[in-house]
């Protein structure tokens, strides 16, 4: 594996915990120095939920993913591969944290 391997973490939340995956979310890219996306108040692309996207390389991954498995406080985040690969890095490149979700690939399409 190449230090230029990306991935996304996808933050899901609701109009209950925006809050939480706010400050989750800003934490995080301060924390590591990734970068974090707009905070979506609305499903957008495949995302059945809420949400806000960090983007990392393959140098911090397990430190990223370690922080977000003791830190999340009950928020889904779903996982992904960046390879350019859009149906399997939604696919098959993925982990999820919290329960699975379907996402709505059409719109990977």
């Amino acid at each position: 594996m190449t230090a230029d391997i990306a991935y996304h973490a996808h933050v899901y939340f609701d109009a209950e915990t925006v809050d939480r995956a706010r400050a989750l979310c800003q934490h995080a890219a301060a924390r590591f120095g990734i970068d974090r996306g707009r905070v979506h108040e609305r499903p957008v692309g495949p995302h059945p939920m809420w949400s806000c996207q960090l983007s990392f390389g393959h140098a911090v991954f397990g430190d990223v993913v370690s922080w977000l498995a003791r830190n999340r406080d009950g928020l889904v985040i779903f996982i992904h591969l960046e390879t350019g690969d859009v149906i399997k890095d939604h696919t098959e490149h993925t982990m999820w944290m919290g329960r699975m979700m379907d996402l709505d690939l059409s719109a990977l399409r």
